[in-house]
């Protein structure tokens, strides 16, 4: 399979999971403040919105790239 083909399947793949999910959420963890040896942590949680027009982009540019990449 050519690397083509797979970067559009990751595309197609990741505009659906986009669209299917419409956010993902992560936790960062920041070092607030030390003092000797104590150590003050804050563990927050942020979320990403992912906007319908990329998911959509995405499923189209991979689509796009497996009609070019077609043999003639």
């Amino acid at each position: 399979m050519k690397a083509i083909n797979i970067a559009a399947i990751a595309l197609i793949v990741a505009g659906g999971l986009g669209l299917a999910y419409g956010s993902f959420s992560f936790t960062k963890e920041t070092q607030e403040a030390r003092i000797g040896p104590l150590a003050v942590t804050v563990q927050e949680r942020e979320t990403v919105n992912i906007p319908q027009w990329a998911g959509i982009a995405a499923i189209v540019a991979g689509a796009v790239l497996l009609m070019v990449s077609k043999p003639r």
